[in-house]
């Protein structure tokens, strides 16, 4: 039977083998993760301080890089179709190409990337998950940097100080909590492996 999730990664390992109707619950669930996320908001001005950077990150180290990648394609595919998932409950084409849409496009290779470092053992330690996170964190944040220069034809200081400035110790916030989810649940993986092992000794 062929599987559809790493089982380097912790979600991959508790729920091994991941056939193709867990990989799809996984992807839904997700998506759906991602939609909750965008709906703890608070407005700044055009780009909005949401809990997005640690559902996008924590869906990758999880999820793996390709599940990552795709359930964060699900999540764009049901925001874009109209459904209520984007920040503030907006949705819709539009709001891909507004003051947000860089950061949303960049959801999928940040957790593509977060997820291969995930892959690589990365999970596994809080300093090595915080980096892997960190990273991710900076692809979304240089993404939407870049787009907003583009659509509010601003200098990249000003791009800067409206999209990056004021996200970053939030940033650093986010990236330490998600982290620190990864090694906690290894450690608790790895206790009842152990303890399923000790149950079996005669």
């Amino acid at each position: 039977m062929p599987t559809y999730s790493t089982s380097e990664t912790l979600l991959g390992t508790a729920l091994a083998p991941v056939d193709l109707t867990r990989a799809v619950g996984l992807v839904l669930a997700f998506s759906l993760f991602n939609a909750l996320a965008a709906q703890f908001s608070i407005n700044i001005g055009p780009v909005p301080i949401t809990g997005q950077t640690f559902a996008v990150t924590l869906t990758g180290a999880l999820l793996g890089s390709r599940l990552g990648a795709a359930a964060l394609i699900a999540y764009l595919i049901e925001g874009a179709s109209g459904l209520p998932f984007f920040n503030n409950g907006l949705g819709g084409l539009g709001v891909l190409i507004g003051p947000t849409g860089g950061y949303l496009v960049s959801f999928p290779a940040a957790a593509y990337i977060t997820g291969a470092f995930a892959e690589h053992g990365w999970d596994k330690r809080f300093w090595s998950a915080a980096l892997a996170m960190l990273i991710g964190s900076i692809v979304i944040l240089l993404t939407g940097w870049c787009w907003l220069m583009v659509l509010l034809h601003a200098t990249p200081v000003a791009a800067f100080e409206i999209g990056v400035k004021n996200f970053i110790i939030g940033d650093i916030v986010k990236v330490i909590a998600a982290a620190a989810v990864l090694p906690t649940g290894w450690a608790i993986l790895n206790r009842k492996a152990s303890e399923k092992t000790e149950d079996r000794k005669p």
